[in-house]
């Protein structure tokens, strides 16, 4: 894990899914190779780095409905 205030470069973005509550999760640019991800309800909190592969292969899933649901 990363602190997020160790990414100071970085610009955050939201899904447009997010729900009022903003129980989401936020990704961010500027990273080559990386993709910075945080809980948008504790944007101060730590952050996990995932690499561009395996970022795409998670996006991949979610769009094919490969992934379970939790609620």
């Amino acid at each position: 894990m990363t602190k997020t205030s160790d990414l100071p470069t970085v610009i955050w973005h939201k899904s447009s899914y997010s729900g009022p509550d903003n129980e989401c999760v936020e990704v961010a640019d500027g990273i080559p190779g990386a993709i910075p991800v945080r809980d948008s309800k504790n944007p101060g909190g730590p952050s996990l780095l995932f690499s561009a592969a395996a970022w795409t292969a998670f996006i991949t899933a979610v769009r094919k409905g490969d992934l379970p649901k939790t609620r």
